[in-house]
């Protein structure tokens, strides 16, 4: 198990947002390019049991991308996620922290059977393309840091995932203040944002272009 401590900024410009971290020395890191497609499927009772306990079990699919293409490459991730418990610090918290465990599948399908078959569903999907930066190493504060940038159907957000203190450098560094910091996952942002367009919720996909 391990605990992961992060935040989210949402990010208006994705080519200068990549040019400033270019400029700060940061590299892309993962096979490829760096840039792998994630489907997501969180699985609860039908009654919510896990989500009204702030817990999270989720099967990811990535498969790797290169030049827009998916590559074959494929990894799939069983996750189960603690209750969140807000970083404490001088201001009552301002980062998500979460106790995980992961742990590699060779049989997705399967799982999502035995899943259902213990009285479990798939009920809420999401894919997004995820890039994974890291800083130079003579930023050594930045050693354990994670800049992940997120692009969606509901917008382009940044995860910055690591020591407290290396997400509130980084985060100054990039352009941000600690009023930027959101702690919302990404059930709640898509939420909001079908609020805004006045559209009932389902799986936040991105849309299939007609041919």
């Amino acid at each position: 198990m391990a605990r992961e401590t992060e935040i989210k900024l949402q990010i208006g410009d994705l080519r200068a947002f990549e040019k400033k971290l270019k400029k700060l020395g940061a590299k892309r890191v993962g096979a490829g390019n760096g840039r792998v497609h994630e489907f997501n499927t969180i699985f609860d009772t039908p009654e919510g049991g896990l989500a009204k306990h702030g817990q999270l079990l989720r099967i990811r699919t990535e498969t790797g991308d290169t030049k827009g293409k998916a590559s074959g490459a494929k990894r799939v991730v069983l996750t189960f996620k603690q209750p969140t418990v807000r970083g404490v610090d001088e201001e009552g918290g301002r980062f998500k922290v979460r106790e995980e465990t992961e742990t590699e599948l060779t049989n997705s399908e399967a799982l999502a059977k035995i899943f259902e078959g213990l009285g479990m569903r798939g009920w809420f999907s999401y894919e997004k393309y995820r890039t994974t930066w890291k800083l130079g190493g003579k930023e050594r504060w930045a050693r354990d840091l994670l800049i992940e940038v997120d692009e969606t159907p509901v917008g382009i957000y940044v995860e910055l995932e690591g020591p407290p203190e290396a997400i509130d450098r980084a985060a100054g560094t990039l352009g941000f203040s600690r009023r930027d910091y959101l702690l919302k996952n990404y059930l709640p942002l898509y939420a909001e944002e079908c609020r805004k367009q006045g559209r009932a919720p389902g799986n936040m996909l991105f849309e299939t272009k007609k041919k």
